[in-house]
């Protein structure tokens, strides 16, 4: 996807890998921008700068995020700091399936996720009109004139409608050169599995639901994944706070973790630092090593928490650990290992 006098200035950044059989190439790290979108705790304007443009000199030239993502602040944010970078030397991707729309007598409700929002509110909409509105509504947020990779959002009960409407729209958006690619992001891989045969998908986005404490689209996604060719980005590797610091009160899944699945997380830990690493090293090394995997997303709301998720990329995970891990029956058989 890349010019080639665009890769020549990029020595900076991390390696490229096609998406599927698509034409776009995305970093093979990328940002998540939900946590800029104020996830759980507030985010002020200037750490969010910072975590993007430190995320940037890193050589992470993949972003997402979405209308959902502080309901419009993830993609002003985004936005602010990409429109100042060349248009061809990132790749962007953002969602489809809500339109922020202000609710009718009064002031909101406070949302229970994200912190420090605008008065408008996700409303689902999976229709064709809709998603064509998210689109131009995106833009506007982002102050670009276009992004390269759109997925329809968390179609959970949605099904026919992203069917009959949305995959209509972006498969349009697509054939006239608007966007490179289209897909569906979850966190589900069952309705993802459907689609690959339903609909025009090129990649999908898939959180928490390949990583080293769950594998349970293995047997059904990834797999289908790689003989069509169908680009695999995975989110939420850390499944959502568990895999980062595996403790009681740990979240997993966006809801507190149980005692089971602690103590799983505690005992890969406990591995992880025998063999002189990290949980979070193997977490990431893990779901990078599926051959249907193009890249993964983390999430970051500071300038420091990119750059250990950087470095976690980059430590050394000895190849003893995985056959301890394999040997002590904590992970699915069948998963590659690095």
């Amino acid at each position: 996807m890349f010019p080639a006098e665009v890769r020549t200035t990029m020595k900076q950044s991390l390696a490229l890998h096609r998406l599927g059989r698509s034409p776009v190439e995305i970093t093979r790290l990328g940002l998540g921008s939900a946590p800029l979108g104020g996830l759980f705790t507030p985010v002020s304007d200037a750490d969010a700068e910072a975590t993007i443009a430190r995320a940037w000199a890193l050589g992470i030239r993949y972003f997402d995020t979405a209308p959902l993502y502080g309901f419009g602040i993830a993609e002003h944010r985004l936005g602010a700091f990409l429109r100042n970078q060349p248009r061809d030397s990132f790749v962007l991707s953002t969602k489809v399936g809500r339109l922020l729309r202000r609710p009718a007598g009064g002031d909101p409700p406070d949302d229970d996720a994200y912190k420090g929002t605008p008065p408008e509110r996700p409303v689902f909409d999976f229709s064709y009109d809709g998603v064509m509105r998210s689109v131009d509504e995106s833009l506007g947020r982002l102050g670009l004139d276009r992004v390269d990779i759109l997925f329809v959002h968390d179609p959970d009960h949605h099904h026919d409608e992203a069917i009959d409407g949305a995959f209509r729209a972006l498969d349009r958006l697509r054939s006239d050169g608007t966007v490179q690619a289209i897909g569906a992001g979850m966190n589900q891989h069952a309705m993802l599995t459907r689609f690959a045969s339903e609909a025009p998908c090129d990649c999908f986005l898939l959180a928490g639901r390949y990583t080293l404490l769950d594998q349970s689209a293995l047997s059904g996604l990834t797999a289908l994944c790689l003989r069509r060719g169908i680009g695999l980005v995975l989110g939420g590797v850390y499944n959502s706070g568990i895999l980062a610091a595996p403790r009681a009160g740990a979240t997993f899944d966006y809801k507190k973790a149980d005692r089971a699945l602690v103590a799983r997380a505690r005992h890969l830990d406990s591995l992880c630092r025998r063999h002189g690493t990290a949980l979070k090293a193997a977490a990431i090394r893990f779901s990078l090593t599926h051959p249907a995997v193009s890249g993964i997303l983390l999430g970051a709301r500071s300038a420091r928490e990119i750059e250990e998720n950087v470095a976690m990329a980059k430590l050394d995970v000895p190849a003893a650990l995985w056959l301890d891990i394999r040997r002590e029956g904590l992970i699915d058989p069948a998963a590659p290992l690095p």
